[in-house]
């Protein structure tokens, strides 16, 4: 399978190198998992009078009675019309011309097969496939004929998605079943069902039947999430043999302490649980390499300081890093507030740290004086040097790159647990697959006396009830937000929304009765930082700000959230957004404003936000909406561009494959029994072939 692709007959170098080019096609290997994206049954041909604007694809065969080359440069395309004894069809093509016009010859019969519409009231076809027809052609058709994802640069040259499946045919005919050895142990084979890769092979590319193709794409789907499986829980059960790390041998005073007299509410049983699973990695000399996921507001902070307790009563330092100096400043705020007058000594420090604290910081840091150093990535610079660093907190890891936070664990000469938070919620399927390699733990449920936001969705035409409303919580001593979709860089419009929207907030709540901060990524970061902390201690009651508010912003006394252009937002963020209300004790609100010309999946958010506030749900309907390769902090994940497997639509069977892939691991860790060998030089083999994901 390792042969050149222009080895192939029918191929060549020419061909061949627009395949590696176009389709990363370079051996018969890629052929063969180059599948088809769709079958059809070109057995039956219909007739033109049956097509009407409910019909999505459909085959037609009929004479060319008119083509014509119309238009110039990028308005070149070509029209052409065929007839058949019902009616006429009216086909488009505005790429790939001088390839289309080559084979239409007025007068000739042809098989015609694409996705219609209508123009004019009349039926029309965009870039169809086509091939001169005679009614001998249909005969001794296989049932279903592959179509293969092509380009416009193959098309050019003669290689269509008929085409290259005239080369997966020829491929085909010349595989032998030892050529497709088998990868996985007869025994699973035969417990979950399966056919053999060889004819799995066979069949996704040229079925005889539907049920034939089904148990194909069963087949190879279970193989792609296995193997995916296999390779993340062999890696963490290598992490665990080969890591070092220090053992947190008591739980003593501090803690102890702690627990008992300046914990603020009892804690839920999700965060009791997560101590007990950190509590049990730490003291056996591995390192813990822990991802914490909780909903907004689940108490991580509680539970990353109880952590950093444990590890100060056993002799050892701890950092927390954040990805921004707001985030910083909040978290060493509430971890002084929490502390109180415990004898724990805690730092901040951050790019705003004056030089005379910071020389401190690093002198009582280096002593051991600090026990706990809170900060953003000035905690990695190479002046900070640690006297015992025995566990790291990382929050919104997905801000930090892999060399930064390798950076940490290289000051201590015994790597530090590592504890990664984030407050995005990710689904159970994307957590397995992409950070399965990962220990994970999940909070799901908020601590006791947590009021639900209310969440409510207006027309732009509401706008007047909207300011009046918030008008009413300021007067209580609320504050609000105003949020509008990001600026980037080159979008003037987006900053011009901004600006005008600011204006518009000013004329509802007209200075000095009101005083507004506005925050924005444009700003110089000093200017943005004392704009949010004029919000922050309450010498402004309204934020008009864009995206950068997102994460981290505590003001408890903000009561009311307000999302302009909701609609422009994707379902995370609409989450993450709401979670910077309702962190005190009042009732608080998001309202969704949108235009009035929201798209169909725009809608279908706003619906999911203002019926939920439960984060895990929110984050399988946006998997659901879009795909995994979207989702925030995912995108690093080489792991997930499966060519078959959706973790979306194929749980059932990843939870299969995720069961057996631990099964195997755990009575077999390195692959060595006999039925497992086959399996093992499998992967060996395609070692190197995919970028696995890893946290740190």
């Amino acid at each position: 399978m390792a042969s050149p692709i222009e080895y192939l007959k029918g191929v060549g170098p020419l061909r061949g190198d627009l395949l590696k080019k176009e389709l990363n096609i370079f051996s018969f290997g890629d052929l063969l998992e180059h599948f088809p994206y769709r079958h059809v049954d070109k057995t039956r041909v219909n007739r033109i009078k049956e097509i009407h604007p409910q019909t999505d694809y459909i085959q037609v065969a009929g004479r060319l009675t008119s083509y014509q080359v119309m238009g110039a440069g990028r308005a070149r395309r070509i029209v052409a019309h065929i007839e058949d004894s019902t009616g006429s069809l009216e086909l488009a093509w505005f790429q790939g011309i001088s390839w289309v016009e080559k084979m239409l010859v007025e007068g000739n019969e042809y098989l015609v097969y694409g996705k219609t519409g209508f123009f004019n009231g009349r039926p029309q076809m965009v870039h169809p496939e086509i091939e001169p027809f005679t009614p001998a052609k249909a005969e001794g058709k296989v049932f279903l004929e592959p179509i293969y994802p092509t380009t416009e640069k193959l098309k050019a040259k003669s290689l269509n998605g008929r085409q290259i499946g005239k080369l997966s045919f020829q491929l085909l005919s010349q595989l032998r079943e030892n050529d497709l050895p088998e990868n996985l142990p007869d025994r699973l084979i035969q417990e979950l069902k399966l056919i053999s890769r060889y004819e799995a092979y066979r069949q996704i590319h040229y079925p005889q039947s539907q049920e034939e193709f089904d148990q194909a794409l069963r087949r190879l789907k279970f193989e792609e999430l296995f193997i995916a499986q296999l390779r993340l829980n062999l890696t963490r059960i290598q992490r665990h043999k080969s890591s070092r790390g220090v053992v947190f041998e008591k739980v003593g005073d501090l803690f102890n302490r702690f627990y008992s007299a300046y914990l603020p509410f009892e804690l839920t049983g999700a965060q009791k649980r997560v101590l007990k699973e950190i509590r049990t990695d730490t003291a056996k000399g591995h390192q813990m390499n822990r991802l914490l996921q909780g909903d907004v507001g689940s108490g991580k902070t509680i539970v990353a300081l109880l952590c950093m307790l444990l590890a100060a009563d056993n002799g050892y330092q701890s950092c927390m890093m954040a990805p921004t100096e707001i985030l910083a400043q909040q978290h060493f705020n509430s971890l002084n507030s929490l502390l109180g007058d415990m004898p724990v000594k805690i730092a901040l420090l951050t790019g705003s740290t004056k030089s005379a604290a910071r020389k401190r910081i690093l002198h009582e840091l280096k002593n051991g004086e600090i026990h706990f150093i809170v900060g953003t990535h000035a905690v990695i610079e190479n002046a900070v040097q640690f006297n015992n660093l025995g566990f790291a907190v990382i929050d919104e890891q997905h801000r930090f790159g892999v060399a930064q936070r390798a950076k940490l664990w290289e000051k201590a000469s015994t790597p530090p647990h590592v504890l990664v938070m984030t407050a995005t919620p990710i689904p159970r399927t994307l957590a397995m697959t992409a950070y399965g390699d990962l220990d994970y733990s999940v909070m799901d449920e908020l601590p006791p006396g947590r009021i639900p936001v209310a969440t409510v969705h207006r027309n732009e035409t509401a706008r007047a009830k909207v300011m009046d409303f918030v008008r009413s919580e300021i007067d209580k001593g609320r504050q609000a937000y105003f949020i509008y979709p990001l600026i980037e860089e080159s979008e003037t419009l987006s900053y011009e929304d901004l600006m005008q929207g600011y204006e518009q907030v000013k004329s509802f709540f007209p200075e000095p009765k009101f005083w507004i901060s506005m925050v924005h990524g444009r700003q110089p970061a000093d200017q943005k930082e004392a704009n949010m902390q004029r919000f922050v201690k309450g010498d402004t009651q309204i934020m008009v700000s864009t995206t950068v508010i997102e994460v981290g912003v505590n003001v408890p006394n903000a009561s009311v959230m307000v999302i302009e252009s909701a609609e422009k937002f994707g379902l995370s963020q609409l989450h993450q957004l709401r979670g910077r209300v309702g962190r005190g004790s009042e009732k608080s609100f998001c309202i969704l404003l949108t235009g009035s010309k929201a798209s169909a999946d725009a809608r279908e958010r706003i619906k999911i936000m203002c019926a939920t506030n439960d984060g895990f749900k929110i984050a399988e309907k946006d998997l659901e909406l879009r795909g995994p390769g979207d989702i925030e902090g995912t995108r690093q994940s080489g792991m997930l561009n499966f060519k078959l497997a959706s973790i979306v639509a194929d749980r059932e069977i990843l939870e299969v494959a995720r069961a057996k892939a631990e099964a195997m691991v755990e009575a077999d860790n390195d692959l060595s029994s006999a039925e497992n060998l086959p399996l093992k030089s499998y992967l060996l083999s395609q070692k190197g072939k995919t970028a696995w994901s890893k946290i740190s």
